[in-house]
C-alpha cells in the first residue's frame, strides 16, 4: 500500500504548512504527462483555515494513480484533517476498487463517515465537504463528492462539471422526510435546520440523521481532448462560474500559476470564504 501525503511525488515543490499551502508537482502516467499546482488561501472570517487538500502521484500495485482532493471543513478543521489523512487510503483498501471502482468509493465514503462519527470525542461536532478525483493510469478519471466543493474538467473545449452541488433545497424532500427542515432566510443561503448550507457532508453529528454521506460519482475517459481539471472549495465557485474558471486556468501552461491566479481572482471578486484550488493539466 502506498503512503499518501498532501503533496506530490517525484519532482514537486511545496510551500506552507498544515492547511495553508501552495505547491506543484508532475509525473507521467503511461503516455500522459500530468502536472498539477495548488493554492490555499485563508478567508476573511474569524476562524482558522478549515480547508485541506491532497495532491499526489503514487504507484499502487503497478498502477499509476493521481490523487487530488479538496476538503472544506466547518465548525473546526478536525474533520477535513482526518479526511486528508484517511479517505484515499480507505478507498484503496476496498477490494472492489480495481473492478467496481464506483462501489468501492461509495463504501469507503460511508465507512469513513462512520469512523468520524465514532471518533466524535476527538474530532468534535464539526464536519466537512469533500471532492475527490482519482486518475487511473492516465486514462480514467473518477470524481466523487459530498457537499459543494466542485470539480470541473475541460475536455473538447467545453467545461464538464464532474461533481454535484448538494443544495439543501434540491434534497429538501429527503431532509423533511427524516424530520428536518430547510430554512430560506432573506439574505442567506438555504440551510438544513437553519445550520448547514449543504445537504451532504462528513461528520456533523448533531444533524447527521438528516444528512447523507453517499457521494455522487462520475467517470470520464482522459484522451487527447482533455486539457485540465480544476478542483476547488466553494470560496471560488461562489464568485466564478465553470466557464470563467476554465477560461482563466487555460491561459496558463503552469497549473501552479493557474491555481494562484484563480484564488487571486476570487479574492478580487470579494470572496470571503477560505479559497482552495487545485489545477491538473494533461498532455498526451
Amino acid at each position: 500500500m502506498a503512503r499518501f501525503c498532501c503533496f506530490g511525488a517525484g519532482r514537486s515543490e511545496f510551500t506552507g504548512h498544515g492547511s495553508t499551502a501552495s505547491g506543484k508537482g508532475k509525473g507521467c502516467q503511461g503516455q500522459v504527462k500530468v502536472c498539477y499546482g495548488y493554492n490555499l488561501v485563508r478567508g476573511m472570517t474569524n476562524h482558522p483555515m478549515e480547508d485541506y487538500h491532497v495532491a499526489d502521484l503514487v504507484d499502487v500495485k503497478g498502477n499509476e494513480l493521481g490523487l487530488f482532493a479538496i476538503f472544506d471543513g466547518h465548525l473546526g478543521d478536525t474533520v477535513p484533517a482526518y479526511l486528508q489523512k484517511n479517505l484515499f487510503s480507505n478507498i484503496m483498501k476496498e477490494e472492489e476498487f480495481w473492478t467496481h471502482t464506483d462501489r468501492a468509493i461509495t463504501k469507503a465514503y460511508e465507512k469513513t463517515d462512520q469512523a468520524i462519527l465514532s471518533h466524535t470525542p476527538d474530532l468534535g461536532q464539526g464536519g466537512s465537504t469533500a471532492v475527490t478525483a482519482i486518475l487511473v493510469n492516465g486514462r480514467k478519471l473518477w470524481v466523487a463528492n459530498v457537499g459543494d466543493s466542485r470539480a470541473v474538467l475541460l475536455k473538447g473545449g467545453e467545461p464538464i462539471q464532474m461533481s454535484v452541488d448538494h443544495d439543501p433545497n434540491v434534497e429538501r424532500s429527503i431532509i423533511e422526510n427524516r424530520g428536518g427542515f430547510v430554512s430560506n432566510m432573506p439574505g442567506d443561503v438555504p440551510r438544513v435546520c437553519g445550520q448547514l448550507a449543504v445537504s451532504r457532508a462528513f461528520g456533523d453529528r448533531n444533524i447527521k440523521s438528516l444528512l447523507r454521506s453517499e457521494p455522487d460519482i462520475k467517470v470520464e475517459d482522459i484522451d487527447h481532448t482533455a486539457e485540465l481539471l480544476v478542483l476547488a472549495s466553494d470560496g471560488l465557485w461562489k464568485v466564478m462560474n465553470n466557464q470563467e474558471v476554465v477560461d482563466l486556468a487555460k491561459r496558463y501552461k503552469d497549473p501552479y500559476a493557474a491555481a494562484r491566479q484563480l484564488t487571486a481572482e476570487a479574492l478580487k471578486r470579494e470572496s470571503k470564504d477560505d479559497i482552495s484550488c487545485i489545477v491538473v493539466r494533461f498532455k498526451a
